[in-house]
């Protein structure tokens, strides 16, 4: 009887120890967390400020100075903007009632989308982005609006990371009932010692750098909900100096299904 309630005890003190543990780490989480949103928001609110101060104090009137503080201040605007959007999207993504609509839908189109929406960017550093083959309609199972950000996210992400004159690929290859998309860059590439903090919430590889480039630090941690909310995974492979690979996989749509010409299934 001695031995039992020495085990039970033995075992209240474990559980109890985990508990405080994970207390403990939920904690530091929260204040690393709080500290890093109040530093993101400061950047910008502070750029604003010091503009808007400037123009005050008589830098109005010169046209050439108040278009440039104006603009300048018009991008940290922007910046904030986004950083509360991201935000507010990774809150919804994390809540577990939240419903997510998974028809099929052409991947092929999706893939031109998204290379049209981020051209502008692309330019900007004279990137190419490309289709690893001429595909034809590629229909998926998943939710598009959903799938959408992860391959404006990821595009995003190679464009930032980038080099002068580099270029985007993304490919798709069919394995089983998965088409398994792949977005590769030929940019800077991520040290392994980042690998394992990569998809936290602000989590950055270079501090200055990015927040130079202008992103938010949230995109990947969008990536990974969005894609844990299809019961899919997202994976990375990456090289110093060569670049980097994100993948992920999407189920394939019933071979009898086809789309109108709005994306729409046809009984």
């Amino acid at each position: 009887l001695l031995t039992e309630a020495e085990e039970y005890v033995d075992q209240l003190s474990t559980n109890k120890q985990q508990e405080i543990k994970a207390l403990k780490s939920q904690d530091d989480f929260r204040r690393e967390f709080i500290g890093n949103l109040s530093h993101e928001l400061k950047t910008p609110a502070f750029s604003i400020q010091g503009y808007i101060e400037t123009l005050i104090d008589g830098a109005s009137e010169d046209p050439e100075m108040r278009d440039k503080f104006l603009e300048r201040a018009r991008r940290a605007t922007d910046r904030m903007i986004q950083l509360l959007e991201d935000l507010d999207n990774l809150t919804r993504l994390e809540n577990p009632e939240l419903a997510i609509e998974i028809r099929p839908f052409n991947l092929t189109e999706l893939i031109q989308e998204t290379f049209e929406s981020l051209d502008w960017m692309a330019k900007e550093k004279n990137i190419t982005l490309v289709q690893g083959a001429e595909y034809g309609p590629l229909i998926v199972m998943g939710d598009k609006k959903r799938i959408s950000q992860v391959l404006v996210n990821l595009t995003k992400n190679s464009i930032l990371y980038g080099v002068q004159n580099g270029h985007t690929k993304i490919s798709v290859t069919a394995i089983e009932d998965f088409l398994l998309i792949e977005v590769k860059d030929n940019g800077i590439g991520i040290d392994p010692k980042h690998w394992q903090r990569l998809f936290e919430r602000f989590y950055r590889v270079e501090q200055s750098r990015n927040r130079h480039e202008g992103g938010t630090g949230l995109g990947l941690a969008i990536v990974k909900h969005i894609l844990e909310l299809h019961e899919q995974t997202i994976t990375m492979r990456s090289t110093v100096g060569e670049g980097s690979t994100f993948s992920f996989c999407l189920p394939k749509a019933d071979k009898s299904i086809t789309l109108s010409s709005k994306g729409v299934p046809i009984k």
